[in-house]
């Protein structure tokens, strides 16, 4: 795997993306530190699970309870 730096990396993303497109693995470092890779595409992106995932987050935000409620229940 390659290794770059955050700076680097910021300069030449769209070649680093376009390596990434041809099957390299490019590592993004900060401060030395490993903190992220680009990778080539593996799959297909499949929209329906996608739709589904936000769905399912959108049902636990939901479920959330309303801080700014229970801070007025508590001045009754």
């Amino acid at each position: 795997m390659r290794k770059v730096g955050l700076f680097e990396a910021k300069q030449k993303l769209s070649e680093l993306v376009e390596q990434a497109c041809h099957g390299e693995k490019i590592g993004i470092t900060r401060r030395g530190e490993l903190a992220a890779v680009l990778v080539p595409p593996t799959q297909q992106i499949d929209l329906k699970e996608i739709f589904k995932d936000i769905e399912e987050i959108r049902g636990r935000v939901k479920r959330r309870v309303n801080v700014k409620e229970l801070l007025e229940e508590g001045r009754t």
